[in-house]
């Protein structure tokens, strides 16, 4: 069930996107990471942006469902950055970033964008965004492409998920979509250029600046292990440091939900 579903109403002005982008714009499509998998695989350029309005098989990470409506931005970046593999799952955290500078350009009130990890954008403590990476390597370890998928809810968000979500609709934002994207690809620009020209250093401190839940208690779901400590940090890899009793570990991969009731 989705919560303010909305009609499509008049076409909407496209998205003024700066020269780095080749924006696709789709009415709908399954998913737009397949689509702009093909493309990249097909040779599209760095910058090409796929932007659909509703999505019939959008898919978060883990493989689980994202709601996908019209009225919300589904969008995937084709990315092809001179690194390692290891290096470009940093762009997670780029795009985070981006997302919730997007999000906060709308946001009223004493509303906050904050980020969880590894690659969800929170108001409060509820999700208004998530990002999934997907990527191909040529022979060896070299990375070829990197697709950047964002789902952004702005006119409506799903009720039936694990944790609660919001949208900027419901946070009295009356932001359309193509607004929003142009927002979205300028921010995105701008923090992939630093991430380039600087490292992750900048990235890991503007991140942690806004990180929910960092020095209170957490509960980490790794597959079958489940195990609680206290969110101490942002090693320079993107890994989350979590602080045991027994121990200080590292955490590349998995699920992160703060045991209190509060904003982080």
């Amino acid at each position: 069930m989705i919560q303010n579903p909305v009609e499509r109403g008049p076409a909407e002005q496209a998205p003024r996107l700066a020269d780095f982008f080749d924006l696709v714009t789709l009415d709908v499509t399954d998913s737009t990471n397949r689509y702009a998998r093909e493309l990249a695989m097909d040779g599209a350029v760095e910058g090409t942006l796929v932007w659909a309005r509703s999505q019939g098989a959008g898919r978060g990470r883990r493989g689980r469902d994202w709601a996908s409506p019209p009225g919300n931005m589904y969008a995937s970046l084709i990315l092809r950055p001179d690194c390692a593999p290891a290096t470009a799952a940093q762009i997670s955290f780029v795009t985070a970033l981006a997302i919730r500078d997007a999000v906060s350009e709308f946001l009223s009130g004493d509303h906050i964008a904050q980020l969880k990890w590894p690659n969800d954008v929170l108001v409060g403590s509820n999700k208004i965004a998530g990002i999934l990476l997907e990527s191909q390597l040529l022979k060896g370890s070299e990375l070829d492409w990197l697709v950047v998928g964002t789902g952004v809810n702005i006119q409506s968000y799903p009720d039936n998920v694990e944790r609660p979500a919001t949208s900027l609709r419901a946070l009295d934002s009356a932001v359309d979509v193509a607004r929003f994207v142009e927002s979205y690809a300028a921010h995105m620009l701008i923090w992939y250029g630093t991430w380039q020209h600087m490292g992750f250093a900048p990235v890991r401190r503007a991140w942690l600046e806004h990180a929910w839940g960092q020095g209170g208690p957490v509960e980490v779901r790794l597959g079958t292990e489940v195990f609680q400590g206290v969110f101490e940090d942002l090693d320079e890899t993107g890994a989350l440091v979590v602080g045991t009793a027994k121990e200080t570990r590292l955490v590349s991969a998995g699920d992160v939900f703060p045991l209190t009731g509060e904003d982080g």
